[in-house]
């Protein structure tokens, strides 16, 4: 049998496990906290810190609980579950690019931490201190991504300007070019593509319980993956290397949907399998794990 391609010993947060299976749920279907707990065992997370993670997620608003012993995703989880949610038509995001960019003032202070995530979902770099780009080849424009901004909890003061720009100088062009790590990027499109495809197939000979699990972290890992890609145009990285990862990503969701379907106690039709899920919602801190390493360090 091939070797599984992921950590298969790495923890999970059960905060993270938490959010991340409610995020699959129809908004208005609650989940008995036995189904939790039960799905949580099977990742190797105990039954206490399960019930101490929706607690604590209860308090912080990410999920709640209409009834004693049913959670369902809260207010406070929806932005970022929203965006996570639209990575099957991420390539509709984009359109052609014409050369120009999208300029982003990085405000500093208070809410700048829920400004940076909505700035790296969207992203954006630093090319200067205190100011931010990408190229401008997102559908919209600088209004959808004004709009973008707000819709991921970013206030007007902490997201900043956003405008256009053309016409760099040939230095601050090169520069801009070089924020994102394209050879990483690239290299990651075809692996993860390739483990996805390895990973479909091995998933035949395994247990419900064990295809549960690899399907649930190999497809976290690939769609924190995309969902945090910074959606760079041609000629900047390959498209096409995207694209088929995305692909792949979508078939790999609906396999992994054959072994979670009645994970909650009965068939219901999910939004998205746990093999397609995020889980930084409750620790927006994993932004900066691997799912980053396309961000060459030239920070500061």
């Amino acid at each position: 049998m091939t070797t599984p391609s992921y950590d298969s010993a790495t923890p999970i947060s059960a905060k993270s496990l938490a959010i991340d299976l409610l995020s699959t749920m129809p908004p208005r279907h609650p989940v008995p906290v036995g189904a939790l707990v039960r799905a949580a065992v099977i990742l190797g997370v105990g039954e206490n810190s399960m019930r101490v993670a929706l607690a604590r997620l209860r308090a912080r608003g990410l999920v709640r609980s209409d009834e004693r012993g049913l959670y369902r995703l809260g207010p406070g989880a929806q932005p970022v579950n929203l965006h996570v949610r639209s990575w099957r038509d991420i390539e509709e995001r984009v359109t052609s690019w014409d050369g120009s960019w999208l300029g982003l003032e990085c405000a500093r202070g208070a809410g700048s931490r829920q400004a940076g995530l909505a700035q790296r979902l969207l992203g954006f770099r630093p090319l200067t201190r205190g100011l931010g780009l990408r190229p401008n080849n997102l559908e919209g424009g600088v209004d959808a991504v004004r709009h973008r901004l707000q819709s991921l909890g970013s206030d007007t003061n902490a997201a900043g300007l956003v405008f256009r720009l053309d016409e760099l100088d040939d230095e601050s062009e090169q520069r801009a070019r070089g924020l994102w790590d394209t050879e990483t990027l690239e290299s990651g499109y075809r692996e993860t593509r390739e483990r996805l495809l390895e990973s479909e197939a091995r998933m035949k000979g395994l247990s419900r319980e064990a295809a549960m699990s690899e399907s649930f972290r190999l497809g976290g890992a690939a769609l924190r993956q995309i969902v945090l890609d910074p959606l760079l145009p041609a000629p900047i990285v390959d498209v096409e290397a995207r694209r088929q990862l995305v692909s792949a990503m979508r078939h790999y969701d609906r396999v992994g949907r054959r072994y979670w379907k009645d994970w909650a106690g009965e068939v219901v039709e999910l939004e998205q399998s746990p093999a397609a899920i995020g889980g930084w919602v409750a620790n927006p801190n994993t932004l900066s794990a691997p799912a980053m390493a396309g961000q060459r360090r030239r920070e500061g």
